[in-house]
């Protein structure tokens, strides 16, 4: 049962934890249903050091940088919405009606509904120069820069045994893929290495140690044997982490791999938490992340409305 059309006035109808794409749509739909939110943004976005997006309809490619900062401008245009940043949340509590947030500023602020769109940390594979050439050269994603892959000769830094099924799906557009492990064993059984092998795909087990060339022209990659992999292009598949503290604070029942479980509102296990974005179960893109983000907004603003005859 929804509780009431309005908060008192030092309560927030919602609070919204992260500012990328899913956090900023969530808030953006709840603005339009004239509900008081705040979004709470650390400014720690998994794609900020990547130079361009793909695939957002209407706004293929843009810089993640101009999408935020219009996506910022458009959200400060309704006047019930509030940003701050960069803040972190470091504590929750509470339960529906009243869930209590303490920032790392030293101040703390309540809301009714609580909106959690942390997203995921990477896992970095150790090499030399590695951020000089991240997010122009080296990616984390192949169905998001996939396509910048075609025709290149791509390698790929990971070991794990999803690594397998990562490296033979860049066969979509390079033109050639190489697996360095970084000194770890490939996790792969006989009949995935046949696999690779078949299509040529090659795997080093060796140390990755130094990047050559320049952002924007990378040209190989430097082993420890001191041997160098030619490459335009490169891909990491390591791990990635749900960032969760939060949701397991307030004793949100997780899905695979750690991800926020949701029901098809976006709501999860606690009632008036809802979550979106990669901290959800899905594809991690940023038109999805929109999209999940656009659910929990509308979804959280409706259980704020009072039935009516």
């Amino acid at each position: 049962m929804p509780d009431g059309p309005l908060a008192p006035p030092d309560v927030y109808d919602v609070a919204v934890v992260g500012g990328g794409p899913a956090g900023l749509s969530a808030a953006t739909w709840i603005a339009r249903y004239r509900r008081r939110v705040v979004v709470l943004d650390s400014e720690e976005y998994r794609n900020r050091w990547v130079e361009n997006a793909h695939g957002y309809l209407g706004s293929d490619p843009i810089p993640p940088k101009e999408l935020l900062v219009r996506s910022c401008e458009q959200l400060a245009a309704y006047e019930t919405a509030e940003r701050r940043a960069p803040v972190r949340v470091l504590r929750v509590s509470g339960t529906l009606g009243r869930f209590e947030l303490d920032l790392d500023d030293g101040t703390c602020l309540a809301a009714r509904r609580l909106i959690l769109a942390t997203g995921v940390r990477d896992a970095f594979p150790v090499i030399e120069r590695f951020f000089d050439f991240y997010g122009a050269d080296i990616f984390h994603c192949s169905s998001c820069d996939g396509y910048e892959a075609r025709g290149k000769n791509v390698v790929v830094f990971g070991w794990g045994e999803h690594v397998v099924g990562f490296a033979l799906g860049l066969l979509d557009w390079a033109a050639s893929v190489t697996i360095v492990t970084d000194g770890h064993a490939l996790e792969a059984d006989d009949a995935d290495r046949l696999r690779l092998s078949r299509y040529g795909i090659e795997v080093i087990e060796d140390d990755a140690i130094a990047l050559e060339g320049e952002r924007g022209e990378m040209v190989g990659v430097v082993l420890k044997s001191g041997a160098c992999v030619p490459c335009e292009l490169a891909f990491f598949s390591i791990a990635h982490h749900p960032v969760n503290d939060l949701a397991l604070q307030l004793g949100c029942e997780k899905a695979e791999a750690g991800c926020v479980k949701v029901d098809d509102d976006a709501q999860t296990t606690v009632p008036g938490v809802y979550a979106a974005g990669d901290l959800t179960p899905g594809m991690q893109l940023v038109s999805v992340a929109v999209a999940k983000g656009a659910t929990a907004g509308v979804s959280c603003a409706r259980s704020l409305t009072v039935e009516r005859p």
